[in-house]
């Protein structure tokens, strides 16, 4: 079973690596390719977001091995900081083993001692497997973002779901 725990500068290159594979998947917001994150930079921001009280990069680490990846950030704004906008992945070799189930395990446990009362996040709507894993971890539909990405030459509507904890 994997480990789950905040991520560290030390696993800013096996994150960068994460990522990429990730967003090969076409599922994730930026396009395979589209953004190059050095792993020093990447280093930075894991440092920033995990020194936020109610922000924070989580990993699921098997053998010292990133297999996926979590990241809850939270706005200052009095208003909306009992949220956060939630982004995850996980390596394709790794998909289908529970490693996203975990991280939201971790993630509701986590945002309740943080006093977050609302989570957040966007999907493809034709990611069935992805609209499936978060319902089944509590989260709902609330809307649909039409013609939301550029996918290529054609629209692409979001789902907007959200889970109170």
């Amino acid at each position: 079973m994997a480990l789950i725990r905040k991520a560290a500068r030390t696993d800013a290159e096996q994150l960068v690596k994460v990522m990429e594979n990730a967003e090969k998947s076409g599922n994730m917001l930026f396009n395979p390719g589209e953004r190059t994150v050095s792993s020093e930079a990447f280093a930075d921001y894991i440092e920033a977001i995990n020194s936020k009280e109610k922000s924070g990069l989580f990993v699921a680490c098997e053998n010292g091995r990133v297999l996926g990846y979590l990241i809850a950030q939270n706005d200052t704004p009095q208003r909306i900081a009992h949220r956060a906008y939630i982004v995850i992945g996980v390596h394709k070799d790794s998909r289908g083993k529970d490693i996203g189930s975990n991280l939201f395990i971790h993630l509701e446990e986590w945002a309740k001692k943080a006093g977050l009362h609302r989570l957040d996040l966007t999907v493809l709507c034709e990611n069935k497997a992805a609209v499936g894993l978060y319902q089944k971890m509590g989260f709902e539909i609330e809307g649909t973002k039409r013609d939301s990405l550029l996918i290529g030459d054609r629209f692409v509507d979001e789902y907007y779901m959200s889970k109170l904890v």
